[in-house]
């Protein structure tokens, strides 16, 4: 299978034909159970430097101990720190969403709000956790930056900053609204499964036949072979391409 014509595509062409690959790679935008924004709000807070199946397997037995924000603004931070301890940085993890949902019943009568500009006002709370919250919780369009969606927004050439802030800014120009949460929240899945920090699996991904920091080409698979075949398949929503004037099957 040819690789594309990476020259021929710019960012926002890899950005778009990124996020339709990593959809179909991974159909959920969130693998942190949570039944409210409160739940959503905590859960993210302690996924933290850890997996989600790790914050999975203690939130059960926390939501059943303290179910909404004015339980936990008042909870004995020993206890919190028991059951969320296998999360690691539990010390920290404790203090950060007591604090947080004690600033919940100060100023937003316990409900978790839905504006990004009140969410970082929460202790422990950056853009990054607000914007999850807002598009998991909220449905809320919102392009959450962490150390998976820098590494691997750099490695697609969709951008060379290292600062989240203009990383949201620069991607979400790429990509219609409805599309950011999504896009983001799959980049950090897929950081953490193939494009690792270390050792990327370059053969294994799904994005190496126009990514510019691949180590291999693509094998295998039906793919758009050039940038104007991607441009097509993306306007149109589907499989196959046009085909070009002057294009000989078989070539490339």
């Amino acid at each position: 299978m040819p690789e594309l014509r990476k020259a021929r595509l710019t960012a926002r062409d890899r950005a778009r034909l990124a996020a339709e690959r990593l959809k179909a790679l991974y159909t959920a935008v969130s693998e942190l159970d949570h039944t409210d924004a409160f739940q959503m709000l905590v859960a993210t807070i302690l996924s933290a430097q850890t997996t989600d199946r790790s914050v999975n397997s203690v939130t059960p037995a926390l939501f059943a101990r303290y179910p909404e924000a004015a339980a936990l603004a008042h909870a004995n931070p020993a206890e919190v720190e028991a059951i969320i301890k296998p999360t690691g940085f539990f010390h920290v993890k404790a203090k950060t969403i007591i604090g947080a949902s004690a600033a919940l019943m100060e100023r937003f009568h316990g409900q978790v709000p839905p504006r990004i500009e009140d969410l970082v006002t929460l202790p422990g709370v950056g853009r990054k956790t607000a914007n999850v919250v807002l598009g998991v919780a909220f449905g809320i369009p919102g392009f959450a930056v962490d150390t998976h969606v820098k590494r691997l927004t750099r490695r697609l050439g969709l951008t060379k900053s290292t600062d989240p802030v203009k990383i949201e800014a620069q991607v979400t120009k790429m990509l219609p609204p409805e599309e950011w949460t999504g896009f983001s929240l799959r980049l950090i899945l897929h950081g953490r499964r193939i494009c690792l920090a270390r050792t990327p699996r370059c053969p294994e991904c799904v994005l190496n036949d126009f990514c510019p920091s691949s180590t291999v080409r693509a094998k295998g698979g039906r793919r758009p072979s050039t940038a104007t075949a991607a441009r097509t398949r993306l306007a149109r929503g589907r499989g196959a391409a046009r085909r070009r004037p002057g294009h000989r099957p078989g070539r490339h």
